[in-house]
């Protein structure tokens, strides 16, 4: 696993950032952000890759976001967990990642376990160039399934990562496992 120091991703034009860092970046805005990092393929070229373990690098994001770039080696995942009370996006800059998600909103704190309903299961599969936004509280896992390829992609998340629940999931049961916080990151 690898962690740089910030990498800037296709900076905006310098309205534009000054626009940013005035107010806190839409899903959309981060969104876009994403996916023009993504089409940067010196940037997307520049993250080494590790054949054992995910490896990404620190971007700098529009408004104060946080934003990375992640490389996936064949059959990596990152487990079911959500990204609290930040909003985010990301887009697959190569290869193909799936994200499977809940389309539920589950209480955020008194809970050790929960019983999820029928039908709030959701799977998408994002090839190169495809992304998606979302909202506080989007509990989902993302994967690369290939067997012998190689995925890259580029997350974005405002406010800044508060914290990360990790979840673990058998059935229709979610349980929490773990709550992160930025200190057990560095």
């Amino acid at each position: 696993m690898s962690v740089s120091s910030p990498v800037p991703a296709s900076p905006a034009p310098a309205s534009a950032a000054s626009a940013a860092d005035t107010a806190a970046p839409t899903q959309a805005e981060l969104l876009d952000f994403v996916r023009r990092a993504a089409a940067d393929a010196e940037l997307i070229a520049s993250l080494p890759l590790d054949p054992e373990g995910r490896t990404w690098v620190r971007l700098e994001g529009p408004g104060g976001s946080e934003a990375w770039l992640i490389g996936w080696p064949p059959g990596t995942g990152t487990g079911w967990h959500d990204h609290a009370d930040s909003v985010g996006a990301f887009v697959t800059a190569a290869g193909e990642l799936k994200e499977n998600a809940l389309a539920a909103r589950l209480p955020t704190d008194g809970w050790k376990t929960l019983e999820l309903s029928e039908g709030v299961d959701r799977e998408r599969r994002l090839p190169t160039g495809k992304g998606r936004a979302f909202g506080q509280h989007h509990v989902h896992e993302v994967l690369n399934e290939s067997d012998d390829r190689h995925a890259v992609s580029v997350h974005a998340y405002y406010p800044p990562l508060p914290q990360i629940r990790r979840y673990s999931r058998t059935g229709p049961t979610l349980r929490l496992e773990q709550v992160e916080r930025p200190q057990d990151w560095q």
